[in-house]
């Protein structure tokens, strides 16, 4: 349970909502690792864990992985900073001493001659890499509406990383873009190279979109169950509401599960319940027969692509990026990460 800062020495307020002692403020991104690491200790595998733009704006969520050694595909806001060229940093001065007056420099620093750190959108727009790169077609799913098509672009990238902000070590950047509405585009970054150790964009891509189910679930308890409608004044009512809540959920979806099985050979497949099916990627000028129904569904925000080449202009410093809070809240966010992959 995520607690305010501002409460954490407010022993008054604590006492009188119950709140127990050992129980204070950590950053929602702390809280995400410590339940990485809870469901590592309970024997979890996962191919890579993967989590929305809000979280993947934290780099030191994205260093607690890199740290444990796990993967990750992690969505990004537009306003992302990186490099696509292998850039490098100067660790120590020279041993003799420098004749120049004035400031020393600071070590660990990036090379005088190194490139400037870009956003990921102005990697997009400006990086000859990638504007000389063709759209490559995917197919993630069958929607409501007809097959579900985006667009990639795929390059090396090396993202800032520790107290520093270096280039570490190499990262994919994967820049999609939704066929019908190309101002609908999302940005990711995994830690997973194609080509090295059986990885390949179509399994990025996999992870990249497959927050869906976790996020249906969410919306499932909020809309049906009441999780999110409650109005309580402790820290055991809130508990309470929560844990009743989940558990109806669990009761609905067995018997939901129970009557599909009775019912499969006069039922019709429905890709917006029961258990995650493969994903269906494939990449040509030609598209992939749709096959079977895969249970994805695309968030509905929307980070602006460019149709066209525009103005040079200088570069922008990493800006807040707040998500809309009823497309995804807090539970939301904090779930996805844990149980996708």
């Amino acid at each position: 349970m995520y607690i305010p800062k501002e409460w954490d020495n407010d022993i008054e307020r604590r006492q009188e909502e119950g709140i127990p002692e050992d129980d204070i403020y950590r950053k929602k991104t702390d809280i995400a690792l410590g339940k990485v690491a809870r469901s590592l200790r309970n024997d979890a595998r996962v191919v890579a864990w993967t989590f929305d733009e809000w979280y993947g704006r934290d780099g030191e969520l994205l260093d607690g992985l890199q740290e444990i050694g796990k993967n990750y595909v992690a969505e990004v806001p537009e306003d992302f900073n990186g490099w696509v060229k292998e850039t490098r940093g100067l660790l120590a001065t020279r041993s003799r001493k420098s004749r120049k007056k004035g400031r020393k420099p600071h070590f660990p620093r990036l090379e005088v001659k190194a490139l400037t750190d870009s956003e990921v959108y102005n990697l997009l727009v400006y990086s000859r890499k990638l504007r000389k790169q063709r759209w490559k077609k995917y197919y993630i799913k069958e929607g409501e509406k007809g097959p579900v098509v985006w667009e990639v672009k795929g390059d090396k990238f090396y993202r800032k990383q520790g107290e520093d902000s270096l280039p570490g070590v190499v990262h994919c950047l994967i820049v999609a873009r939704n066929v019908l509405n190309h101002d609908e585009g999302k940005y990711f970054v995994s830690n997973m190279a194609p080509g090295s150790n059986g990885i390949s964009l179509q399994k990025l891509l996999w992870v990249a979109f497959s927050r869906w189910p976790i996020e249906m679930c969410f919306r499932q308890a909020k809309d049906e169950l009441g999780m999110d409608h409650f109005e309580v004044r402790s820290w055991q009512a809130i508990h309470r509401h929560l844990y009743i809540s989940q558990l109806s959920h669990l009761f609905c979806i067995r018997v939901h599960q129970q009557l599909r099985e009775k019912n499969s050979r006069l039922s019709v497949s429905d890709g917006r319940a029961g258990a995650l099916r493969s994903i269906n990627l494939a990449a040509s000028p030609e598209l992939s027969t749709v096959g079977s129904t895969a249970a994805l569904q695309l968030c509905q925000r929307h980070n602006s692509l460019p149709s066209a080449s525009q103005p040079e202009s200088s570069i922008v410093s990493y800006r807040a990026n707040t998500l809309p809070t009823e497309t995804v809240g807090h539970h939301s966010r904090e779930t996805a990460l844990l149980r996708t992959g």
